[in-house]
């Protein structure tokens, strides 16, 4: 058995009118981690999701869920995974309790070993446990929907875009639960569009774009791939036309006397960069940095990509 939550070799979606959705796709999401998928729209995480979870064939490659293949296994890769999508599915007429129940008769665990109230518990829904699903807040829905694929006691949950317009305070609520849940042992691999959110959980980060991996690294090396750096130098007089220097590739006068000096770290460190302030003939009175982010890294590697649904 392979020591990867997820094993995926060579993976390629070709749909029908030719549009390549994956294209050589490789990558495995380490057991115990915490995994960001991230990627422009249409960069293809969605049907690579949708192949994990058996909705969509594959048409080449393969894919392994918790050491099972999911062509020669299908039945036990689908029940060491839980995945919560992007859109808000189930019925409105259910109470949440009664919708856990449901899912958890569909993955036949037995009335004895359901947890659905404790699940409920854990997501912050006891007390709309048999309130109607239509009646619940956005935010509540979304809970509901990690409940949900939590049923089976997976060991790998995917979430898909899972804070998407639910409010700060929710998210938070989503996030901590989510860690205790990795505490626990489970594997969760996460997409989102809130960069700061997988910077900030995420143990490692791979990024696809045009149905292809750019990077797939821990979060630490890949925020290190951020070459570009910005310094804040504040001077002893007012300036009208900011300095020029090689070492420079940008310069913005932000007031009278800051200047917002952008450089490369690969090519020239801050001193020189300081230096070349002073050799113009001004003072410095205070600096301060700007630490690249995983924004940066993510333009920089998806940079031109199209963004087609």
């Amino acid at each position: 058995m392979t020591d990867a939550a997820i094993a995926i070799h060579d993976l390629c979606k070709t749909y029908q009118g030719g549009k390549r959705a994956l294209d050589g796709v490789s990558f495995d999401v380490p057991r115990g981690s915490i995994f960001g998928l991230l990627g422009p729209n249409g960069a293809g995480k969605s049907t690579l999701i949708n192949i994990l979870a058996g909705l969509v064939n594959k048409t080449s490659g393969s894919a392994a869920i918790w050491g099972f293949d999911i062509d020669e296994h299908p039945r036990n890769a689908k029940a060491s995974i839980g995945i919560v999508n992007q859109e808000i599915l189930f019925d409105p007429f259910f109470t949440p309790i009664e919708t856990l129940e449901i899912q958890a008769g569909l993955y036949g665990v037995p009335k004895a070993q359901r947890r659905s109230m404790e699940l409920l518990r854990a997501v912050h829904l006891e007390d709309k446990a048999k309130a109607y699903a239509r009646t619940l807040s956005g935010g509540m829905k979304r809970r509901l929907m990690v409940a949900k694929a939590m049923v089976h006691s997976p060991p790998v949950l995917v979430l898909d875009e899972p804070t998407a317009g639910v409010d700060i305070e929710l998210r938070q609520q989503l996030w901590s639960y989510v860690r205790s849940l990795n505490d626990a042992g489970v594997t969760v691999v996460l997409t989102t569009h809130y960069l700061e959110e997988a910077e900030e959980l995420c143990d490692r980060i791979a990024i696809i774009n045009h149905g292809r991996v750019v990077a797939n690294e821990p979060t630490r090396e890949l925020l290190g791939k951020a070459q570009e750096k910005v310094v804040a130098v504040t001077v002893d007089r007012d300036v009208e036309t900011p300095p020029r220097a090689i070492c420079f590739d940008k310069v913005v006068l932000k007031g009278t006397r800051t200047l917002e000096i952008t450089y490369s770290k690969d090519r020239v460190n801050a001193g020189e960069v300081l230096g070349a302030v002073q050799a113009s003939g001004l003072g410095i009175v205070d600096v301060s940095t700007k630490e690249a982010d995983l924004e940066d890294v993510f333009l920089s590697l998806t940079r031109g990509a199209a963004s087609s649904g």
